[in-house]
């Protein structure tokens, strides 16, 4: 049985003076892989940006701890600093930073400090995993890209990163089938590399089959109502979420 690294007790979140989330739970142990899934408005993202410590998301009430701290007690760049790392649905540009210079001064920011030949070398290692052209390290972060490029270019940073535990908030949103399977491989790439932690928020699950699922959990209307193995993803791909709903 896996160390438990993430443990979410009866968690309550609003933004302004809406509660989005309920009352929610959950654990996640180092190494595992859980799968967030649910209807659109269920609260996904509000978790996702909740843990991350997005000041809009006000916690009301509840408890997480991760890594045996207290979660909520950090500022969102401690959190980093301890190995929280999250993807974005729709990743920003950032003209006049290139992608290369932002990933090392955010390596430097968490702690993990490279000589620029260290990090060149690394770098270009990485990118090799996602089978990307080297020169996309020297462009401006995000300018420009495509939906996938961005995606890759966020895989990237996870890889160079390695952070405890990885957020990805539909990481394959959008994305065609090649693209896909290379962002998989990145992530699958991370977990072999540092037996890190993934919580994947998703719709569509693609992402899924080049990876092992340990707990499948259905979040609506701001709480967990469903948890499962990797079945649970194809019931749900079948049947919708209809049952749950009416529950």
């Amino acid at each position: 049985m896996s160390q438990e690294l993430l443990n979410i007790k009866n968690l309550c979140v609003r933004i302004e003076e809406k509660e989005i989330l309920k009352g929610l739970n959950l654990e996640i142990g180092e190494g595992e892989t859980h799968v967030i899934m649910g209807p659109n408005g269920a609260g996904k993202s509000t978790l996702g940006n909740t843990l991350m410590g997005k000041e809009e998301y006000q916690v009301t009430s509840g408890e997480v701890s991760f890594a045996g701290e207290d979660l909520l007690e950090m500022a969102t760049d401690e959190r980093a600093k301890k190995g929280l790392f999250m993807t974005f649905q729709n990743p920003i540009e950032v003209p006049g930073v290139r992608l290369s210079e932002f990933t090392r001064n955010a390596c430097e920011a968490v702690g993990n400090r490279m000589s620029l030949w260290n990090f060149k070398k690394a770098a270009q290692e990485e990118v090799k995993v996602i089978n990307w052209d080297p020169s996309y390290l020297d462009r401006e972060l995000n300018v420009g890209f495509s939906g996938g490029e961005k995606k890759k270019a966020e895989i990237f940073q996870l890889l160079m990163l390695k952070p405890k535990l990885a957020i990805l908030d539909e990481t394959d949103s959008g994305l065609d089938v090649d693209a896909v399977r290379t962002v998989s491989e990145g992530v699958k790439a991370y977990q072999e590399q540092t037996n890190g932690s993934l919580l994947i928020i998703t719709h569509s699950t693609k992402i899924l089959d080049a990876l092992n699922v340990d707990k499948v959990h259905v979040l609506v209307d701001g709480k967990i109502v469903a948890e499962g193995d990797r079945s649970l993803v194809e019931e749900i791909n079948k049947n919708g979420f209809e049952k749950y709903l009416k529950a």
